[in-house]
């Protein structure tokens, strides 16, 4: 199907559903927002129509218009819908559907869960699983295969790290899978072994798609349970839009199916995934976005490292607690110079995702020279996390205009292990929110959800804060990094936005954009700053239509 009668076919859907014009009065309000500068200005009422922001604090005598329907705010305080800039829509909603093992406290009380889960799930033919932290357990050992064959042994069990660079097999999983002492570890992955060579059950990065492949394939059925159950979340956590971080074919043609029938339960950036065997045919299509915004389809995620908690990150340098290991390039530096150059060309951002100082320092490395050779630095390209960076790259950002996407509970999630896994002197170019902005660059911020929790006020507590829930450490970790709260209410609305190139209809409240909303029931502009995860949502808004309520 031609991008064209795409739009088309997107422009009519709208059509048919917009036969008359109306007009909502929401009155009593303590409203914040964000002006088209960013400074934070406040409001008490607002006046919508056709789902769009028609004028802050209407004097109604003087606008030609009738008010149709009056929502009573009463007092309560109104934000911009949230935009978590990172995250994972059906990886959260397959979550939610899973054994979930963020809060496990061991290798056993993991396999305790999955064997709860199996005897509850006797028809799966596969037990699956995601969050277990082997940094949060009091070996901080990875698990074996042999501590999930106690839980179950006759049906393979695949369990995904917390931050989904590995994963843990049982015995059952590893056989489907052919993994023995004598399978090499793939290019950009490893398979752990113990002392005799023998496999542990646990598969970093690259070496995961050799259990991967056999997982059932997913259905749309599945696809639309997954949606459902991720956005019926988000919109509880007052999020209205989220940046999808690596779909494939199969997630893209099902995102543009619901978008088409008018079923996108909320608004999705979405970035293709660089490793989808269909990338050119995808881009060829060109760019899709759907005509109220539900859905909007310009970037492509590529993956450069692993994650630190799996030592998978690409250091320059060995780790610290590992001095043999340097993590590992999951898209090899041969093979990046063709891919920046063709999804630029298209037109496309590139959103490459980096943690280690090395995969950092090759990124802006490769998005610098092919600048020079085609252009295309207006695209808003970015790094996706931008974790640990060499001192020296922290100005390159926005000298080449590379957005910093970035997630504020990482910081308070790896302040137990980030110093032992780089050591203290690389720790001045890690989690450098506050110098990265400073140095004129809009920050974007999400949380990465399902590695973390979605929860947006978790994301701002931490990015103000440097603490995590238990205000732990008390002075902060690295509190010089710290933002203010609305540096923090930016990264999470027009900076998003921006990130997105959404700022002209999504982002802040003001006349013409798009009229998502939440309220909330406290003022976090008026709160301690250790009280800003708090808030409770008690209502959800998007176009001016409540889509959710406590």
């Amino acid at each position: 199907m031609k991008i064209a009668r795409l739009a088309a076919l997107f422009f009519s859907v709208c059509l048919g559903t917009n036969t008359a014009v109306s007009a909502t009065l929401v009155s009593d309000v303590k409203g914040y927002t964000l002006d088209e500068a960013g400074k934070l200005i406040t409001f008490s009422s607002i006046l919508i129509e056709e789902g769009k922001v028609h004028s802050l604090n209407p004097d109604l005598n003087s606008i030609d218009l009738t008010v149709s329907e009056t929502i009573d705010g009463k007092g309560q305080v109104m934000l911009p819908g949230l935009i978590d800039a990172h995250g994972h829509l059906l990886g959260l909603g397959a979550n939610l559907l899973e054994v979930d093992l963020r809060a496990t406290s061991s290798a056993a009380d993991a396999a305790d869960k999955v064997a709860a889960y199996a005897f509850a799930n006797q028809g799966q033919p596969w037990i699956t699983g995601r969050g277990w932290n082997q940094e949060l357990w009091s070996d901080r050992a990875f698990p074996r295969a042999s501590d999930l064959d106690t839980a179950e042994r006759s049906r393979p069990v695949w369990l995904t790290r917390v931050d989904g660079h590995a994963g843990w097999a049982n015995s059952k999983a590893l056989e489907i899978a052919g993994i023995t002492k004598d399978t090499p570890s793939p290019v950009g992955g490893q398979i752990i072994k113990d002392a005799e060579g023998n496999p542990t059950g646990v598969l970093i990065d690259n070496a995961m798609a050799l259990v991967e492949v056999h997982l059932p394939q997913a259905s749309n059925a599945v696809f639309e349970r997954q949606l459902n159950a991720a956005a019926e979340h988000l919109l509880s956590q007052g999020i209205t839009s989220m940046h999808d971080a690596g779909v494939g074919r199969d997630v893209y043609d099902f995102y543009i199916k619901q978008a088409l029938h008018g079923e996108m339960p909320l608004r999705v950036y979405a970035m293709v995934s660089a490793t989808d065997p269909d990338l050119m045919k995808i881009l060829a299509k060109g760019t899709v976005r759907d005509a109220k915004d539900f859905l909007y389809i310009r970037s492509v995620k590529a993956y450069g490292d692993g994650a630190l908690g799996s030592r998978g990150a690409a250091l320059l340098e060995p780790y610290d607690d590992a001095p043999n290991q340097h993590g590992l390039l999951l898209t090899q530096p041969e093979s990046m110079k063709p891919l920046f150059i063709t999804v630029i060309n298209a037109g496309f951002q590139l959103n490459y995702h980096a943690i280690g100082d090395k995969a950092n320092h090759v990124a802006l490395n490769e998005f610098e020279s092919t600048f020079d050779a085609i252009g295309g630095s207006e695209l808003r390209h970015r790094i996706e996390h931008a974790q640990v960076i060499s001192v020296n790259d922290l100005p390159r950002f926005a000298t080449l205009g590379v957005l910093p996407s970035m997630q504020p509970t990482h910081a308070t999630s790896d302040k137990n292990m980030a110093e032992d896994r780089i050591g203290q002197e690389r720790m001045a170019g890690a989690y450098a929110w506050k110098t990265l902005l400073e140095s004129g660059i809009p920050l974007p911020l999400g949380s990465d959800f399902p590695v973390e929790l979605a929860n947006p006020f978790y994301g701002l507590h931490a990015a103000v804060t440097r603490q995590d829930r238990n205000n732990q450490p008390v002075a902060g970790w690295y509190s010089h990094e710290a933002l203010t709260l609305e540096q923090a209410f930016r990264g999470f609305t027009l900076d998003a936005a921006y990130a997105g190139h959404m700022e002209d209809t999504l982002g802040t409240l003001t006349p013409g954009k798009w009229a998502d909303f939440i309220f909330i029931d406290r003022d976090i502009f008026e709160s301690a700053p250790e009280t800003l995860w708090q808030p409770t949502v008690l209502a959800t808004f998007i176009a001016g239509e409540k889509v959710y309520e406590k």
